[in-house]
């Protein structure tokens, strides 16, 4: 029956089904275990299946579960690899990165790139790596949407905003096809004036920082100003992305997020003694402007009840939201519709700490 049917239309048909399945479906027959292996079918691998990986804390401990577009709610063990990296540096096409355990004396630390739907985990020795009063290393991580290779983005900035003095970024990329560390394809680093927050965003092939600039002026004193940075995983080169001018100011606070296949910066600010969170979207194009796409306030549908912070943001634009339940002192992951201006829990419960949301998509990257 199976060679009646060409190859590459099995080849087609197995590219729409779920990684669980594929998986069993090495075991079928030799020339199913080969396509499904070969770096081509990897590469060009395409499920529609994708959810959310929440983490989150139950009586001191972190727990992580994936949430599906029906909310149905799995419990997710991390490999033993993962147990002392509790930094999420960010997600990628289905992978996740993770570090930590920093050596101080010898300046190295750990990464690991993690597929969760296959199970596999891939550690990186992260070297030279600072995190004094005076220096900070973050990293950053994103698949190349060219060659599907896995990247790490090794930034090294001082963080003595207090000093005039200026040392420029270093700045090295691992790639796993390589296990190396290396320089950056492009010499055009940011300006040594710019620091870089550590959360990241990645979005159509590239990663994303909110930063902040801090320009000297003639009288000695100096201006400082927000806005992104971004670093092309294909070209290697960073950029700089403007913000709109009432973000720009750096007594304005925000975060920012991943929403659908663009950028959301979340704005907070107050009116009328009540929290207000304003969203503002990243348009395309080479002016990379924003526009406001949706508000709203801090009010909840229960006085008892507070909406604590935004955690992200789902592709039906609703924003993850985390909730305080005073009288049960509990912690609870909720959506709100922006159109139906309605909150919904997600029957997450946690205590003392805050919810992280990461995106995953399927994918047979690291098999």
């Amino acid at each position: 029956m199976l060679d009646q049917i060409p190859l590459e239309i099995q080849s087609e048909i197995m590219k729409r089904l779920p990684v669980k399945s594929l998986i069993q479906f090495r075991s079928v027959c030799k020339s199913w275990n080969s396509l499904i292996e070969s770096p081509d079918f990897i590469a060009h691998y395409s499920s529609q299946q994708q959810h959310l990986l929440v983490s989150y804390t139950v009586n001191y401990e972190a727990k992580y579960v994936t949430v599906d577009d029906d909310e149905n709610i799995v419990s997710v063990t991390l490999p033993p690899l993962v147990n002392k990296l509790r930094t999420i540096v960010g997600s990628s096409h289905g992978l996740l990165c993770f570090f930590g355990d920093v050596q101080e004396l010898t300046e190295i630390g750990s990464a690991v790139i993690w597929n969760p739907c296959i199970r596999k985990a891939v550690h990186v020795v992260v070297p030279r790596v600072k995190l004094d009063k005076t220096y900070r290393t973050l990293l950053g991580f994103g698949v190349c949407p060219e060659t599907f290779d896995p990247k790490i983005v090794k930034i090294t900035h001082r963080v003595d905003m207090e000093s005039v003095t200026f040392i420029p970024w270093q700045v090295e990329v691992f790639t796993l096809n390589t296990r190396a560390w290396r320089s950056p394809y492009s010499s055009n680093l940011p300006r040594k004036s710019i620091y870089v927050d550590s959360d990241q965003v990645v979005v159509d092939g590239c990663l994303y920082w909110l930063a902040t600039d801090r320009i000297a002026l003639d009288d000695g004193t100096f201006r400082s100003y927000n806005l992104i940075v971004s670093f092309d995983l294909i070209t290697e080169e960073f950029r700089e992305v403007n913000l709109p001018g009432r973000l720009a100011g750096t007594s304005c606070r925000f975060s920012m997020y991943k929403l659908g296949e663009s950028i959301a910066v979340l704005e907070l600010g107050v009116e009328a003694n009540k929290l207000v969170y304003r969203v503002w979207m990243m348009e395309d194009g080479v002016t990379k402007s924003f526009y406001n796409l949706f508000s709203f306030n801090s009010h909840s549908r229960d006085p008892d009840v507070s909406i604590i912070c935004v955690c992200g943001f789902r592709k039906t634009d609703e924003a993850l939201i985390e909730l305080y339940d005073r009288p049960s002192s509990t912690r609870i992951l909720a959506a709100y519709d922006p159109y139906s201006e309605t909150i919904n829990d997600i029957l997450i419960y946690g205590r003392h700490s805050s919810y992280s949301v990461y995106y995953c998509m399927e994918t047979l990257l690291l098999l």
